[in-house]
């Protein structure tokens, strides 16, 4: 059976009782395993599954995942557990080390499918399922249904029945999608205006790496925001201490990778902010689905500039949806609304007067000159100050949105930078750059226009031919702009690896021109694979 339902609508619940039901706990063979990409959503899921099972006394639930003590896992597993909630990597370890035997298992619970296809567990999933018995029932969840999940479907079930809870592929109709356009460089004042707007923000934060994600994080710290990071570079750990201050709501902001937010169930979330977008469309569905869970409502925040028009409509396609456009909050708004805020929190204080009330004749005493008007002034000024100050001398950051922007010459030359033809900008001329990834390191031209414009604040249309080879790449700029583009990518890095750019001996140069380059970088690149 495939499930697709939006998030937040209850597919553990969906899965989890069922299988409880036709488990047999007076056996201590496992019966039932259920896969699922990450660390997070295993442990989430287990502890689901052991709120089901409250009142079966036999009944064994054991998680395993990475990152966790195996010896632990080993232990609970010989105990015997009827149920195994696990992710795709450490449990075919455990097939391989003989300690789970799947040769009784009659359910198979492949959650989030599609994401752990993303994650490259094909051959973990192939591996595993080749244990288990062929009159097995599979069942498989997901929130979309991209074409790597139908492919499962193909390969692993047998004419599988479909149900789908309302539209596939899209979210909940509760949640308002907010879109603000916003220069590059604007992009993280952005994100603190938005927060300081809605002073009881409690919210996800995503961005595309987990350097971006631990970037953000220390920034939004450091300037006296109450953030962490999630990410796969943290130990579990660390990540457990995240999840367990964002689920005491003793964080206000939690800054995060897709895959650490994958399936993430927290309770009453206000704000998902997409910080960047994410690469895949349908990635999209499942952030927003992390608000708005349980029928209550959310808001939806996608920051972007103006390059990233085309992609923000692939999202309304896909997703079914239709982002409402906003502009980015002033100075005066944020103010105000801070202000209110502070005032609500005021009126509905709890008053303790025994508790305070031996404190209370001193302050009486030193407050006794001042009039109502100048103690609420003066009560109001210490917490409101900072924000008066900060944003007194505030800029609009909206970015311009022209009514037709015209077609970027790098869609085109993406479709032709393997023909030679060296693209003309503004009849002008151009500068040639090399830069040491290529085919070899998984670039395509997307990643090195994302960083040019990012680094260089330059747009797109001031980017020419680029041209992609195995070890190393080139591109051109408009020749205006050449200097700005040397300077800002200087120690820069993609993807978080280090890279090296530099201006080509010849303007003009070709392909032709590798072999000056290769004998200085390659042997770097092959080391560096090694």
């Amino acid at each position: 059976m495939v499930g697709l339902a939006q998030t937040g609508t209850g597919k553990t619940a969906a899965f989890g009782l069922p299988m409880i039901q036709l488990i047999d706990f007076n056996s201590t063979q496992t019966q039932g395993i259920v896969i699922c990409p990450t660390r997070e959503l295993c442990i989430q899921i287990s502890g689901d599954f052991d709120s089901y099972c409250h009142f079966i006394k036999k009944a064994k639930i054991v998680s395993v995942y990475g990152g966790a003590s195996i010896t632990n896992q080993i232990r609970q597993i010989k105990k015997g557990a009827q149920i195994i909630i696990a992710t795709p990597g450490r449990l075919l370890d455990l097939i391989k080390r003989k300690v789970v035997k799947l040769s009784n298992v009659g359910y198979v619970v492949l959650d989030e499918a599609d994401e752990m296809l993303n994650m490259g567990f094909k051959d973990e999933l192939d591996g595993i399922l080749d244990k288990t018995p062929k009159d097995k029932r599979t069942w498989l969840f997901s929130a979309t249904m991209p074409g790597e999940v139908a492919r499962i479907a193909r390969n692993y079930m047998n004419n599988p029945v479909e149900i789908t809870v309302g539209k596939k592929n899209s979210s909940a109709s509760n949640i308002k999608h907010v879109n603000y356009i916003i220069r590059e460089k604007d992009r993280y004042q952005a994100l603190k205006r938005i927060i300081d707007y809605y002073p009881e923000i409690f919210g996800l934060i995503f961005c595309r790496t987990r350097r971006d994600t631990q970037q953000i994080a220390e920034k939004l710290m450091k300037d006296g925001y109450n953030a962490e990071a999630l990410h796969g570079d943290l130990s579990q750990s660390q990540r457990d201490y995240v999840m367990r201050r964002f689920r005491e709501k003793s964080l206000q902001v939690l800054v995060a990778t897709d895959v650490a937010a994958r399936g993430l169930d927290v309770n009453d979330i206000t704000h998902v902010i997409n910080y960047n977008l994410p690469d895949e469309s349908e990635g999209y569905t499942h952030r927003c689905g992390r608000t708005a869970r349980a029928g209550k409502s959310g808001i939806s925040i996608a920051l972007t500039n103006l390059r990233e028009k085309r992609k923000l409509s692939e999202v309304e396609r896909k997703a079914g949806i239709k982002f409402e456009y906003a502009k980015v909050p002033d100075g005066y708004a944020i103010c105000e609304n801070q202000l209110y805020a502070m005032v609500e929190k005021l009126v509905n204080v709890e008053v303790k007067h025994e508790e305070i009330g031996k404190f209370l004749d001193p302050v009486y005493n030193t407050l006794a000159e001042l009039t109502k008007e100048e103690l609420i002034q003066r009560f109001v000024s210490i917490e409101f100050n900072r924000f008066l100050n900060y944003y007194k001398n505030s800029n609009d950051i909206n970015a311009t949105v022209r009514k037709k922007e015209p077609a970027p010459m790098v869609r085109k030359q993406e479709r032709k930078r393997s023909s030679g033809k060296k693209i003309q900008l503004n009849d002008g001329e151009t500068k040639r750059f090399f830069i040491n990834v290529g085919k070899l390191d998984n670039i395509n031209a997307g990643a090195i226009i994302r960083l040019v414009c990012e680094k260089s604040h330059i747009s797109a249309g001031e980017i020419g031919k680029i041209e992609i080879l195995r070890e190393f790449s080139f591109f051109n700029v408009a020749e205006n702009v050449e200097k700005q583009v040397s300077k800002s990518l200087k120690g820069a890095k993609l993807d978080g690896r280090s890279v090296i750019v530099q201006l080509a001996d010849k303007e003009k140069a070709t392909i032709d021109d590798k072999p000056k380059f290769s004998k200085k970088f390659k042997s770097k690149a092959k080391r560096k694979k090694r």
